[in-house]
């Protein structure tokens, strides 16, 4: 996990966040599963970007980001998706030498555009769907859109669910807004806020 403490204080007190998409640009998947025409997966990559868009209530990031405001755009990260080649992203097994770090995903968004509606946006890069394991692995993350500086990065492995290969992946998405708006948010603000406070008790020591 990757957190800058100055811009993640900023961007709590924004109303207003920007949904980029779910981003299979870097993603790895068994054959198992995903052993499918190249036309048929982008069809899935489309299907698994529009659950978000088209059921707001169930795939709620306004809620889950403490953001009354969402605006969305995908174009960027649709244009990605649409350049995939099956010979990059499926795999026989997954091996921990195939995935991601925070350093990479800091430079992945260093250089990717960036559309700038609003100061902030929201990405879910896909790691990983491992049908094996009945896996899931997603980067969470969050830029400033003008500086393409990480705010917060942090990978979650979750479990599918359900019938039909885009509802069954899609679960993972909403198991991480689930996540997200019941648990891990609150430790990102307490995470600020701790280290707020230290800093605050360090400065008082120092005047007296």
């Amino acid at each position: 996990m990757f957190l800058n403490e100055n811009l993640f204080t900023d961007f709590l007190s924004e109303k207003e966040i920007l949904w980029l998409g779910i981003d299979f640009s870097k993603a790895k998947f068994t054959k198992k599963g995903f052993d499918l025409p190249i036309d048929t997966l982008r069809q899935h990559f489309n299907g698994w970007n529009l659950l978000v868009i088209s059921d707001q209530k169930k795939y709620d990031i306004r809620l889950s980001f403490r953001k009354p405001i969402m605006s969305y755009d995908l174009s960027a990260l649709s244009k990605r998706n649409r350049t995939i080649r099956l010979s990059n992203i499926l795999k026989d097994h997954i091996h921990l030498n195939d995935l991601l770090d925070e350093v990479q995903i800091q430079h992945y968004i260093g250089n990717i555009e960036i559309p700038q509606q609003h100061r902030f946006a929201l990405l879910f890069i896909v790691e990983s769907f491992d049908a094996v394991s009945k896996t899931g692995s997603v980067w969470v993350t969050v830029a400033e859109t003008a500086s393409r500086q990480i705010v917060l990065c942090e990978k979650f492995i979750k479990q599918p669910g359900g019938f039909g290969i885009r509802n069954y992946w899609g679960r993972i998405f909403y198991n991480i807004l689930f996540d997200i708006k019941n648990y891990t948010f609150c430790r990102w603000e307490n995470l600020v806020k701790k280290d707020t406070t230290t800093t605050d008790i360090q400065q008082q020591n120092i005047i007296q």
